[in-house]
This record gives structure tokens, sequence and C-alpha cells, in this order.
């Protein structure tokens, strides 16, 4: 009887490099290259190559391709027997997190060997070496950045400029007789930083207005490489008064990272108390004077303050997100007006409005749309036209179908959509994630850390906007799923809710209103301004068609003042444009008919 042949070992490779800059012996192909060889030596077979470019490796979640890794492992696609890696540093330089990946792995039947370090976890011997090995590199990671921090700090005694970009107004430049470079004026852009401070502490203008004093008269910051926006934000204006390196001053520790209590290897940047950081004298040349900068320093600690609300906070903005700007097509948010009354601690009633998202810039968008919408108002107007459109049974019981997942479209096109609503979900969280990384590699003391943190967290911010919505969408999905599987809600079930809400619609709380708003209504278009009858709403998307008299129709429309019929208006029902009181009365009438 033949001997029967061993299997060959499977193994996947793991390299990594903490920063672009790969030196040589430990770049990223060198590694590579000698883990391809080790594998050869040994006689593996490579099933797997991961790779983490400028990535450290002080914690697992940093590293997507690591994760990946695991992810596979777990999976048991390639039915790997080991890891391959140049050194235990590369797999992890925090000893917990190397231990908990390492069992992990094992967990799975898969052993990591370090190639340089000769370690092998197979037994027990190499699982005690990885133990005190690993912990050795997480202690030089820490030495690695106290004498980091050390630097810095001996830099800010010396007057020196500690790291990072130049701050706005100063360029660094190389000087004789100076180790590194030092700050220079950039007049280009001192000018913009001088009229600053003197509006901000010559005027009675706050932040907000010196910016919008700034943009109204045609003034724009220059672009650089650690910004991509030239209009003027209040964030800009404060961190320029807010920093003592105009008045020649170095600070250093005015942001800490510090751990977050409870968490392991999680750490947040922590704003630190005036008189909790150093402050030295710097070589580099002021662009305001010590009392310009300490008068709007005095100004700032008694106007930059937050307040807490103090307005109703159990009002419901209903139609928020679905209100469309007639100016730039944005969605429109609710915002209150809050006045005190003269001579008295008492206030006026509060007054609630929709307003354009864009009136604040926001990843450089602006728009000119001043007028603020009253809620009341243009509320009435919309709970009448959807009071309208589902005192049509056939309407009501499409958008109670839609919500119930019983539409025309199979189960399997629930599926189908859910896999695309989950594929988009994924893009978005991987480019979410890049950017929390990009934010997270950021120098925490550099002098233009919260300018370029606030353009990042635009980005984020919009990202998380458009996964909140697929998350929604998502939620939808899968009630329609498990309803279609199990009957568990069903649309009888949403059309006996739609017509209890309908009926007692000036009886239910304001948040029950707008959930309904958004199970029946796609958005809400405007007139740029009130028309004579009284009307602000131009047309109404519903989520399914509405059938009138055997036509379907997208959308409920006006025609505003002066407006003709077009050859366009194929998609919309229009109603007839009395003042809005009347068009009130006349759906309300036409609902009780109908019953």
């Amino acid at each position: 009887m033949g001997r029967k042949m061993a299997k060959k070992l499977r193994c996947y490779l793991y390299t990594r490099v903490s920063t672009g800059i790969q030196v040589d012996g430990y770049s990223l192909e060198a590694q590579k290259e000698r883990l391809e060889k080790e594998a050869i030596h040994r006689g593996m077979k490579v099933v797997g190559t991961y790779s983490d470019e400028g990535k450290s490796g002080k914690n697992v979640t940093g590293r997507p391709e690591f994760q990946r890794m695991l992810a596979d492992i777990q999976s048991g696609k390639d039915e790997v027997d080991y890891v391959l890696v140049f050194k235990l540093s590369r797999f992890g330089r925090n000893a917990a997190d190397t231990l908990n990946s390492l069992q992990f792995m094992e967990d799975y039947g898969v052993n990591l060997y370090c190639v340089e370090d000769n370690i092998d976890s197979a037994g027990a011997a190499g699982k005690l070496m990885i133990s005190v090995v690993a912990a050795v590199a997480e202690i030089e990671r820490e030495n690695i950045h106290e004498q980091t921090m050390a630097g810095r700090r001996q830099k800010a005694r010396d007057g020196r400029w500690n790291g990072g970009f130049a701050p706005y107004g100063y360029t660094l430049v190389p000087r004789d007789g100076e180790r590194g470079k030092v700050l220079e004026i950039n007049e280009k852009e001192a000018e913009l930083v001088r009229i600053i401070f003197d509006k901000f502490a010559n005027t009675d203008m706050g932040c907000n207005a010196v910016a919008k004093w700034l943009n109204d008269h045609g003034y724009t910051k220059e672009v650089r490489q650690n910004g991509t926006l030239s209009n003027i934000s209040s964030n800009f204006v404060k961190l320029v008064i807010d920093n003592p390196v105009y008045m020649g001053k170095i600070a250093y520790g005015r942001r800490k990272t510090e751990k977050i209590e409870g968490k392991r290897n999680e750490y947040h940047v922590v704003k630190q108390a005036e008189d909790a950081y150093e402050l030295y004298q710097g070589i580099h040349e002021a662009i305001v004077s010590e009392e310009l900068w300490q008068k709007a320093h005095a100004k700032r600690l008694v106007t930059g303050v937050k307040y807490d609300k103090v307005h109703d906070t159990g009002h419901c903005h209903i139609l928020s997100g679905l209100l469309r700007c007639p100016e730039c097509g944005a969605k429109m948010y609710g915002v209150v007006n809050r006045k005190k009354k003269a001579g008295s601690d008492d206030f006026y009633k509060d007054m609630w409005y929709y307003k354009c998202k864009n009136r604040i810039k926001v990843e450089g968008h602006f728009c000119t749309y001043k007028t603020h919408i009253r809620q009341d108002i243009v509320n009435a107007e919309v709970i009448s036209i959807v009071k309208y459109a589902l005192n049509d049974e056939e309407f009501k019981r499409r958008i109670a179908q839609k919500a119930g997942g019983k539409e025309d479209g199979s189960l399997d096109e629930l599926v189908a959509e859910k896999t695309r609503l989950e594929d988009t979900k994924k893009k978005l969280e991987i480019r979410k994630k890049k950017m929390l990384d990009k934010i997270g590699n950021m120098d925490v003391d550099d002098e233009l850390y919260d300018t370029l943190f606030e353009d990042y967290m635009g980005v984020v911010r919009e990202l998380t906007e458009k996964l909140a919505k697929l998350d929604a969408d998502l939620l939808r999905n899968n009630i329609a799923i498990e309803n279609m599987q199990k009957q568990t809600f069903t649309a009888e079930q949403y059309y006996e809710l739609l017509d209890a809400i309908v009926r007692y619609m000036e009886e239910i709380p304001e948040n029950r209103i707008k959930q309904l708003m958004g199970l029946v209504l796609d958005k809400v278009e405007l007139f740029p301004k009130r028309q004579a009858n009284g009307r602000w709403v131009r047309n109404v998307r519903f989520k399914v068609p509405l059938d009138v008299d055997g036509t379907f129709y997208d959308s409920i429309g006006f025609r505003g003042d002066g407006e003709e019929k077009s050859e366009e208006d194929g998609s919309v029902y229009f109603l007839p444009n009395e003042t809005h009181d009347e068009t009130v009365v006349l759906l309300s009438q036409q609902n009780q008919m109908t019953r």
C-alpha cells in the first residue's frame, strides 16, 4: 500500500506599513517578496494576499484589509492553515489586540508565522513568545509617541512652530541658523486675519456677522493644501480669533488625545481649558498686537458659549426634510424664533419656521433664499392635501400595500432591492470609514486642525445622512419582506391605521403626523413667495400615484400667479386656485361628499 501524501498547507500573506513613506526592506513589496519566498521554502500554497498601506498597528479597527482577512478566515472560504507576516509588529503593535486576533484565528484552526522573528504560534513556546514580543512592541510604540510629544513640547518652549501646516496668514520657510522651518508672515493672507480681529474686537459684530460681512464684501480665503473652500465661515473666524499664534505666541497642548473611559484602544481629541495648556513667546513675527488679541479674546469668553435650548423641545417639524427650497432645491428644515419681552424675563410665544439647509454654508454651497416660511401655514396646506388624497380608498390602499410589502412587486423583487440597498450601504460605509481614518490620522497639534477637521466632517455628515436614508429604506424593505413572508403586519392593518389617522388628525400627536407624511409623501415643492391667494405649496408629490377619474397622477399641484397650463403638466393633477382658506374648505367638502 502506497504512502499517503501530506496535505499541502495553505496560507494568507499579510503586509503593512504605517506611513505612505516606505523604508527599503520594510516596504509592502519587500515584505510581500520575502513572504512569498518563505511560503515556497515551507511548501505552502498562497491563496490570498492582504495589504494595509499607511495604517497604524495600534489597533485592528483602522486596518480594513486586516479585518477582511479575519472575515475570510471566519468564513472558511479558502481553508487556510497559516497567516504569514514579515514581523510581529506588522501584525500588530498593541498586545491586547495582537493576542485577541491570534486567538480569533486559532479558534478557526489558523496559526501565525512571523518570518523575521522566527515565531510560530502552532506550539506553546511560540504562543508565549508572541505575548512577550507583542507587549514589547506596544511599549516601543508608546515610547515613540512620548518622544515625539517631548520633541514638540521642546520646540514650543524654544518658540518654534511645533508641527503641522502653517496657520492661515503664515508660511513655513527655512531660515539660516534654525533647525527646521519657521513661520513667516504671508501678507496676502495676513490682511484677512487683521480685518477679522479688527471687525470682531472693535465693533458689535459676532463671529457669524464678521463672516457674513467678509463674504458680502468679496473677501475670500486662499485655498491651501489643508483646505478646499474659499468662502469664509464663522468657524474659520473663531479659529483665527482663538489662536494665540497671531499675537506672536506658540501654544502646546491646546488639544490632547485621551483614552475613552471604559473602552479598549479607543481615543478622542479633547480641547483643553485655557489654563491647562502651555504658552510660550514665539520667534515669529506677530500679525496683530497682543493688546488687540486680548481684547478679541475677552469678547470671545463672553460670547463664545453654548446655550441650552429653552424653547418647546416637544415640538415636531412634521415636514422637515420633505419640503424643497424653491431656489436651490435642497431640503428645508425646522427652526424656532424666540423673543424675550421688553423689560421682562418672559418670552413671547415660540414661532416655528422652515428654512433652506443651505442658508448655512454646507460643503461650499450657499443658498440666497432668505425667507423663513411659517410652519403652521404650510403644515395646514399639506395636511389638507394629504387628507384629500387619502380620502380616495384605492390610493389609501396602495399606500398601505406599499408599507405592508404587498405591492405588485414579488418577494424576489423585494429581496433584489434589499441586495442593492445593502451593496450601496457597504460602499458608503467604506467611504465614510476612509474619511474617518483620514480624520483619525490628522495631527491634532496642527494649528489648522479645526478647519481641516470641519471640512472632512462635512463629508462625513453628508455620508451619514445618505446612510441614514439607506437605513430607513432598508428598514421599510425588511418590514415588507417580513410581512410578505410571515404576514405579521398586513396591508389591511396599515389601511386601518391610515384610516384612523385621517379621521382623528386633529387629536393625534405631531410625531405621528410626521410619520404619516413620511409614509405618503415623496417631496413638497414651494413657490418662491406666498401667492396672492395665500398659498405656499406648488406641488405635492406622493409615493404612489393618485387615481382621478381613471387617470393616474404623481402629484397634486397649484399654478402660481399668472401661470398658464403647460405641456409638462401631464403627471400633475391641478386643483383650482382658490385662496388658501377656500381650498382647505373645498378639500374638506370633497372629503365629506366622497364619504
